[in-house]
């Protein structure tokens, strides 16, 4: 198989379980070709997914932040936007009036924008997990301000007890399905993206207007369920051992998991020779 680019989400898939990048992957990043395409594809927003660039020596790599919502070529100077899809105003108030008499912690994210309406233990641990700092204003605030700016969100994320989480995910389903996707990352979180989006038309957007690769010259790595397109229409679909069951399932390959070196594994087999 001819692999001309990796592309790869990043949350239990790329990171360790110290959330950084191991010594080894970084090694086996390094014996790459300097232009070889590394495109990291994550719910997270782009300042969170910087560092990890420039800890990879890939500083300037174009970035599909939001889970495809918003693709950036991440330059020295400034960024260029290759796409821009963002949940409508009116369903962003609708998600948190559904969530008005719980404890669901409700996070707001456009672009480089990061809202959180206080700083309590949910944010706290967003802070630390992607070393990027919110900013705190209420809801209604952000909604005031993105209406004068004729926007809406890339992302919403809702945090809170695993039973409040299951409730309101499976209202906000019924209600909203039809334009929202509700990715259920964990028990007790639920990231929310416009429906028209995913990481795999992200990634096709960004192979045709960037590079002469084809999505079948492409070798992806996931472990969540927003994972599951992108491995289906790559030509080298990776689970991770840790990936979830319906992941493994569309997968070409199964690696080991995130905290056993599953990407670097791959890469040295398939392009380093090692």
């Amino acid at each position: 198989m001819n692999i001309k680019a990796i592309c790869t989400d990043i949350d239990g898939t790329l990171l360790n379980k110290d959330r950084v990048l191991s010594p080894r992957l970084l090694r086996a990043i390094a014996k790459l070709p300097p232009d070889f395409p590394i495109i990291l594809a994550s719910s997270r927003m782009p300042a969170a997914m910087r560092h990890l660039l420039a800890d990879m020596g890939r500083s300037g790599s174009p970035l599909i932040s939001y889970n495809g919502g918003y693709i950036i070529d991440d330059l020295a100077d400034t960024d260029r936007v290759l796409d821009n899809v963002d949940i409508d105003l009116d369903l962003c108030e609708q998600l948190t009036w559904l969530g008005k008499n719980t404890e669901i912690h409700f996070s707001l994210y456009h672009g480089e924008e990061w809202y959180e309406p206080q700083y309590d233990f949910w944010a706290e641990r967003e802070a630390v997990n992607t070393k990027v700092q919110p900013v705190i204003k209420s809801a209604e605030k952000v909604f005031s301000k993105w209406k004068s700016e004729s926007k809406g969100a890339h992302k919403v994320m809702c945090m809170g007890s695993a039973a409040e989480i299951d409730h309101f995910y499976h209202q906000a389903l019924e209600k909203m399905g039809d334009h929202l996707h509700l990715y259920r990352s964990k028990d007790t979180y639920i990231e929310i993206a416009p429906k028209s989006i995913s990481k795999a038309s992200a990634l096709g957007l960004l192979l045709e207007k960037k590079y002469d690769i084809r999505m079948e010259e492409v070798m992806a790595f996931g472990d969540n369920y927003n994972d599951i397109e992108l491995l289906q229409q790559v030509g080298l679909g990776v689970a991770v051992a840790n990936a979830r069951e319906e992941v493994k399932a569309v997968a070409n390959e199964i690696s080991a998991s995130n905290k056993e070196e599953g990407v670097a594994l791959m890469i040295e087999k398939y392009l380093t020779g090692e």
